[in-house]
This record gives structure tokens, sequence and C-alpha cells, in this order.
């Protein structure tokens, strides 16, 4: 299979920045990773630790730098790592970054939506936007919602109450 051929088969490639404020980075997240790895539904295809001092200095690692403790399994992954982030990009992520924090900056592909992103291609079909709502967007509106739906209850009550009167 030539590179355009395995280009083709790819799913959408997305990174994350998880920052760790305090330097709390302890590789509790490695099990969760793994899972989805071993169920094919992702690939690593790059995963960097940085840590940014109280002063703003920044040192980024390699899996190879770490030790296990900070790294869960990823030791057996780290030969099949692309290593797609280049300097300027471990800069450009390092200003999200609090002084005095850790983050793990992932990359991955989305093997599970790889043969729909596939057929998408094969079919003359492209991309032409994507986007994420944040976690914490969801949760905003789940609890707006709920209010609103209290303030609405509150308000039927009072008027069945007055009706009463």
């Amino acid at each position: 299979m030539d590179e355009v051929d395995e280009v083709d088969e790819l799913g959408p490639v997305d990174w994350i920045v998880v920052e760790f404020p305090g330097s709390r980075f302890n590789g509790q997240i490695a099990p969760a990773l793994l899972d989805l790895v071993e169920r094919d539904l992702v690939r690593v295809l790059d995963l960097l630790v940085l840590k940014k001092d109280d002063d703003g200095s920044l040192e980024a690692f390699e899996l190879s730098d770490l030790d296990e403790g900070e790294i869960g399994g990823f030791r057996e992954y780290e030969s099949e790592l692309a290593m797609l982030l280049s300097e300027e990009d471990v800069t450009s992520l390092a200003a999200a970054i609090e002084p005095g924090s850790s983050a793990a900056v992932l990359v991955w592909e989305n093997t599970w939506a790889a043969p729909f992103a596939s057929a998408v291609r094969r079919s003359g079909g492209q991309l032409v936007a994507s986007g994420r709502i944040p976690i914490q967007a969801l949760l905003a509106a789940v609890e707006a919602d709920e209010e609103e739906e209290a303030a609405d209850e509150g308000i039927e009550q009072l008027a069945a109450t007055e009706g009463e009167i």
C-alpha cells in the first residue's frame, strides 16, 4: 500500500492539551487511554508531557524521558508514535499552560471513524467544517435548563396557589 492509500485510510485526527495545576501529573489517565487504544477506537500518534515552572520556563518530555509512574503502560507504544509535533507547535501549545503546571499533549487518530472518513473521501466529499463543544459548556446548558424548569414549576405552583384564594 502506498502512502496516499495509507493516508486515505486514516480516521479524523484530533489533539488536546490537558493541564494539571501544580504539576500533579501522575499517570492516572493512562489506563483510560490505553483502554481506548486496546479496543481500536483510537491510535495515539503523539504524546508529550510539558512542564512549566513558576517562572514560565518550559520543559518538554517525550515518553522515553519519563518514568513508568508518570506514563502508566504507554512505554510499550512509544515506538509506534509518529512524533508529529514540531518545536513551534510545542511553543504555541505551551502558551495555554499556566506557570507551575504540567500538561499532557495528545494527538490521536479516531480509528473508529476511519471507514466513514475514507468513504467520504472516495465519494468526492471533503471536510469543510468541524468543531467540538467543551463539556463545561454542555454542563452549563444542562444546569441552565434545570434552573429554568425549576423556576417554571415555581411559577406554576404560585399561580395555582393564587387561583385558590
